[in-house]
């Protein structure tokens, strides 16, 4: 069958629908939900509130929570590795401030310890993958950061509260948003490239949920710029990084205290024993778990191994009941289904519309209830644009951008968003993109306190893996500052420790024999295994030919 290219022609009738009704709607926003309405469509809608999708967490601290049943499968999962086979006299690298995880939340932790005092040759960065395969470079919208005279911290807080139902830590937003200016300020004295004005003074864009425009932007590059933006740091500062080695289990000593990793190379099958004074997990979330069955726009490697890990040393969890699901993914071409369709084309302009071209929500609603409102029209009304494959979805108006705001914007400010589509003939000055949504974020995790510091003497916690600064909904932008403001503050309390005559003690794998014994009083019908590192897509029957493959082989 050969590739479509462009819009098939079932598709191009609704096009025309979109094309003709544009005019009209050019100053014809629909107006936001009321709170009730959001309750509403939220509760009938989207997947946190569906119980089909979830159970409650069978062992340990959050023992009851009720969360995605794909959380509850790596929770009650086996230790990929038997803590009987590692040597932990065998230390293989020995130092003070080991970060896991190279994204944008360890980068930061590195060059923050280093700045605070921590010698370089007693930092140890440990990645999964390569130094800058993560989620931080796929972020495309925008940095939150009230830094203008119509704006202060005080605003973004209540905005950040507002969008997570009420129900963040008040302490994480207001580090989240006092912080927020000294990170653009470090960002540009590092030499990132923001979008300015005519007059030097940096684009600032609206965003779902926000009652400012306060997002910094770098065209929709954002998170790719400032990761290259942190990496040139790490590499300038000569910090030591491992590629290729993901954590497998967290070391603590006789006390309970984290006392390192074990780190697993992917590429020489070989285990290695870390000891360090502080271990901060800056892993990221877990898009790759594919909750409720959506696609996603995570890299990988995004798998929730921190919490895994973090768990069975007995760190407390929270929020990880509500998950981000991005209210516009790609819908068509089938082989970008789940790519992110950043929300920036919403805050230029682009409107949310039905099959006949008519306006399904207010196009800057909180993403749970944009998302929400869009999976409504797919699945309980006709409303919606159905691909060759099937795929339901609706609208994305981006060629309005440009009635709005002249010709041109689209490539000045969406060029990745134009590159994307036009790989497969479709060109989104002229057509509208299909969406639908995709999981996009984990909301909840460890949990910590505004210095990063968990429940557990020598872990500390930074980003996506963390739980309280978002809430129930993370608002467009707030995460590319909670890596920054939270690895920046990991960073600094590592180097705090550093001073501190404190050492580790005895290294032990004994809370990994503990969790075993409580996953075997759960007399599991099914035996997993985790941390998953790289998720498994390939089906069960070809799986079993290889195994059987192998076998033969032997």
């Amino acid at each position: 069958m050969a590739m479509i290219r462009g819009y098939p022609e079932n598709m191009r009738k609704s096009i025309e629908n979109v094309n003709k009704t544009r005019s009209k709607r050019l100053d014809q926003i629909i107006p936001d939900l009321t709170l009730a309405e959001r309750k509403e469509v939220l509760d009938g809608f989207h997947p946190d509130y569906n119980p089909k999708f979830k159970r409650n967490i069978t062992w340990g601290q959050n023992k009851g929570d009720n969360v995605p049943n794909e959380v509850v499968d790596v929770l009650e999962a086996y230790p990929m590795v038997n803590p009987d086979d590692i040597d932990l006299s065998q230390i293989d690298f020995d130092v003070n401030v080991l970060i896991v995880g190279a994204g944008g939340a360890g980068t930061s932790a590195a060059l923050w310890s280093k700045y605070a005092g921590v010698p370089k040759e007693e930092i140890l960065l440990a990645t999964k993958l390569r130094l800058g395969d993560c989620n931080t470079v796929m972020a495309q919208g925008g940095i939150q950061a009230a830094d203008r005279p119509d704006d202060s911290p005080i605003i973004h807080y209540l905005d950040a509260i507002g969008g997570g139902h009420f129900e963040n830590n008040p302490k994480l937003v207001n580090a989240l948003v006092a912080d927020g200016p000294k990170i653009i300020k470090w960002h540009k004295d590092l030499g990132m490239m923001y979008d300015c004005n005519e007059d030097g003074s940096l684009v600032q864009n609206p965003g779902g949920g926000t009652s400012r425009n306060r997002m910094h932007c770098a065209k929709d590059y954002t998170g790719m710029e400032i990761f290259r933006t942190l990496k040139d740091e790490i590499i300038n500062l000569e910090i030591p990084y491992l590629e290729f080695s993901p954590a497998v289990e967290l070391i603590t000593d006789e006390t309970g205290r984290v006392a390192g990793t074990v780190l697993y190379n992917i590429e020489t099958k070989q285990y290695f024993v870390v000891r360090a004074k502080t271990t901060i997990l800056t892993t990221g979330g877990f898009g790759r778990l594919h909750v409720a069955g959506f696609p996603t726009t995570n890299h990988y490697g995004a798998t929730m191994d921190g919490v895994v890990m973090a768990y069975r040393a007995g760190a407390k969890l929270r929020d990880l009941d509500a998950t981000q699901f991005h209210p516009t993914g790609a819908a068509f071409p089938e082989q970008i289904v789940g790519l992110l369709i950043t929300e920036k084309v919403r805050s230029l302009g682009g409107q949310v519309l039905g099959k006949d071209g008519e306006q399904l929500c207010y196009p800057l609603e909180p993403r749970d209830v944009e998302a929400s409102s869009i999976i409504k029209c797919c699945t309980s009304t006709d409303n919606y644009i159905e691909t060759p494959t099937q795929m339901r979805g609706v609208w994305l108006d981006s060629p309005l951008i440009e009635e709005i705001k002249g010709k041109g914007t689209i490539l000045n400010n969406l060029s990745a968003m134009y590159r994307m589509m036009n790989r497969f003939d479709i060109d989104i000055t002229e057509d509208p993109i299909l969406v639908y949504p995709t999981l996009h974020y984990q909301n909840g995790g460890i949990e910590h306190d505004e210095n990063c510091y968990t429940s557990i003497k020598g872990l500390l916690a930074a980003g996506e893996i963390s739980g309280g600064v978002h809430g129930k909904n993370r608002l467009m932008g707030n995460s590319l500052l909670e890596i920054n403001v939270f690895g920046r503050r990991a960073g600094m309390t590592a180097a705090k420790e550093f001073r501190k005559k404190s050492t580790v003690g005895k290294l032990s794998l004994t809370h990994v024999h503990k969790s075993i014994k409580a996953l075997d009083a759960l007399n599991l019908k099914d035996k997993r295994y985790s941390p998953t590192i790289l998720p498994e897509y390939r089906s069960d029957a070809v799986r079993a030919r290889l195994v059987q493959l192998y076998e033969e082989s032997l």
